[in-house]
């Protein structure tokens, strides 16, 4: 149970997005606009157009070639009769012989490069049907900037808004065969706008005038992917890194390793080679992007600005302390987006720093920009337990969504019941008797009974081995998760079965293990037994005290006593744990009203 000092940590760190300004977006992929006949818009622009024209790449072409060249001097010279036959002649062909296999060797390596499949970020697809008003929105944006429009709008599960283009043919769905299987993906790359991905946060928490000028720098960046220039060398980049990425794959068989090693090292070394270009370029083209930017709601961008810091620090709070343990009982929280909401409003209510964030909550919400945001958010929500816990793609009978309304009885009661019960089961497999039970000292099955006596009792004894409940608590943690993870690559639905190829935002990542962006280190044995003995006290202030489970927005799991939380239970728990002194809990337990002789209904 957290104390107060959460409330400070997070508006620091919200007060520390803020301060980073428009790096609270971060827009990757992000280029700025050259105009439609590729004019330029500054000295930024050209700086990156002349980055983009950089040297790898055609000192890479020229080494492939000059063995071919200095073959073809040399052939010439001896049909003309400069070179006679002997060594010279020998040179020749073997130099012929060098070119041939150079050349050979780099039409490989390029064609490697070329069918390498870029990285493609998971997300939500929204199409205009389902967010006319969205899409009307980003258009008007992009006239207003003289910019070609997004392709298309996708929403993430991340406080993060950029361009990605998916014009490359793996990021297409897989062509069916004859029998309706997904077979490989065919086809050539299609000439399109990038795509505009939107963190889903932002559209709940900002209003709409706050989105349309926080996106302005990021839908600025359309122009370049239509020049030749700047677009060769996003896909010259894109491609060398997937070689990379395909080489490091794990499973492959020894004929296949060792060329998709040599491909991966040649791809590495042009990726050193051009990182520095490409840095450059980057840069430039987002200067310009922001310069053109400065003529749409630019004042308003400042503001909205500390919106997007305020958001990734609610966000990120939500996500670690109160999706995180719902996650972990087999159930995904449906309605992220809107609990954002709740927690930033909570954080403007306790700390000074987000102080007046609320007044505008009056003012039309982001997500009335789509026709059915309940059906966006429980999207996102189930595609944000994928990304940052693992869980599988698909709703199931171990894998079920719950509402902020149930979370306090199916998520905290649960977990506290849970976890006490696991307590008890490694108790009871360490021998340790009840120090008090109900039918009195002797009396039949006195051994054994879920008291909160018990744990105090064993935890508090001279000598006590807190040390080896601790790691029975983290191996019988261990092999829950490990009889619940899911399997290593993606669309595995709940109960198992393979989801449908082509649906899942996972498909184009292979076989990577879940999760892909882990949330928390694991927990040491300590942690996990001072959270176990938190949950034997809730259980039994809940049984014997009248209290309550309650959700709180910022610190999760909440213990509810006369109707407000307690926040300080945990100085008393680990005083308990860590140094064997009872004391400090058991006056808690006083003060509460807590029976520590009744025993507890267990999970």
């Amino acid at each position: 149970m957290s104390g107060t000092g959460s409330v400070e940590e997070l508006g620091a760190h919200a007060a520390r997005a803020r301060a980073v300004g428009v790096g609270g977006v971060r827009p990757r992929g992000t280029y700025p606009a050259v105009g439609p006949a590729g004019a330029s818009v500054g000295a930024p622009a050209a700086r990156a157009r002349a980055g983009a024209r950089g040297r790898p790449r055609p000192r890479a072409t020229a080494l492939a070639i000059l063995p071919a060249a200095a073959s073809v001097v040399l052939l010439v010279a001896m049909a003309q009769g400069h070179i006679g036959p002997g060594v010279w002649s020998t040179v020749s062909w073997a130099v012929t012989a060098c070119a041939v296999v150079v050349l050979l060797v780099a039409a490989a390596v390029a064609l490697a490069v070329s069918r390498a499949r870029p990285a493609v970020s998971p997300t939500v697809p929204l199409t205009e049907a389902a967010a006319p008003d969205l899409y009307r929105l980003v258009r008007d944006l992009a006239d207003r900037l003289d910019v070609p429009a997004p392709s298309a709008i996708e929403l993430t599960p991340d406080c993060d808004s950029w361009l990605e283009d998916r014009t490359h043919p793996a990021a297409r769905p897989p062509v069916k065969d004859g029998a309706g299987q997904p077979g490989i993906r065919r086809g050539r790359r299609i000439p399109a706008a990038p795509v505009l991905v939107i963190g889903s946060p932002f559209l709940w928490w900002m209003r709409v005038a706050e989105l349309r000028a926080v996106l302005a720098p990021v839908v600025a960046g359309t122009g370049p992917s239509a020049h030749p220039d700047i677009a060769a060398a996003r896909r010259f980049v894109r491609g060398l890194d997937a070689a990379v990425a395909d080489a490091a794959l794990p499973g492959q068989g020894f004929v296949r390793r060792i060329p998709t090693a040599f491909v991966g090292w040649i791809a590495k070394v042009l990726l050193r080679g051009c990182r520095g270009h490409a840095a450059e370029m980057e840069r430039c083209v987002a200067a310009a992007a922001s310069g053109r930017a400065h003529e749409v709601d630019y004042g308003l961008r400042i503001a909205a600005q500390e919106q997007v810091g305020l958001a990734y620090a609610g966000w990120d709070r939500l996500l670690t302390r109160v999706a995180l343990p719902a996650w972990r009982m087999g159930r995904w929280p449906s309605r992220l987006d809107a609990g954002v909401v709740s927690a930033l409003t909570e954080l403007s209510r306790r700390d000074r720093l987000a102080e007046g964030f609320t007044s505008r909550l009056g003012e039309r919400p982001a997500c009335d920009l789509i026709e059915e945001p309940g059906a966006a958010d429980e999207a996102a929500s189930l595609l944000a337990a994928r990304l940052f816990h693992g869980g599988p793609a698909e709703p199931g009978p171990g894998w079920s969504p719950v509402d902020w309304q149930q979370y306090p009885d199916e998520v905290v009661d649960r977990k506290w019941r849970t976890e006490a019960a696991r307590l008890h089961r490694v108790l009871d497999a360490m021998g340790v008797a009840a120090s008090v039970s109900v039918g009195g000292p002797g009396a039949p099955g006195a051994d054994g009974v879920p008291t909160l006596a018990r744990v105090i009792g064993h935890l508090a004894a001279p000598g006590a081995d807190s040390e080896a409940l601790a790691a029975g608590i983290g191996a019988a943690v261990a092999r829950e998760e490990e009889r619940t993870a899911p399997r290593p690559g993606t669309g595995v639905a709940a109960d198992g079965v393979p989801a449908a190829a082509g649906t899942d935002p996972l498909d184009l990542w292979g076989p990577v293990p879940l999760p892909l962006f882990p949330l928390q280190p694991p927990r040491t044995g300590a942690e996990l037994l001072a959270d176990h003995v938190v949950a034997m006290v809730c259980c039994a202030a809940v049984d014997t005290a009248g209290a309550a489970p309650g959700l709180d927005w910022l610190d999760g799991p909440a213990l509810l006593v006369d109707g407000g939380r307690r926040s300080d239970l945990g100085a008393p728990v680990l005083s308990l744990v860590e140094d064997g002194d009872a004391e400090p809990l058991l006056s808690w337990l006083s003060a509460v009203g807590v029976r520590t002789d009744k025993p507890v209904r267990l999970g």
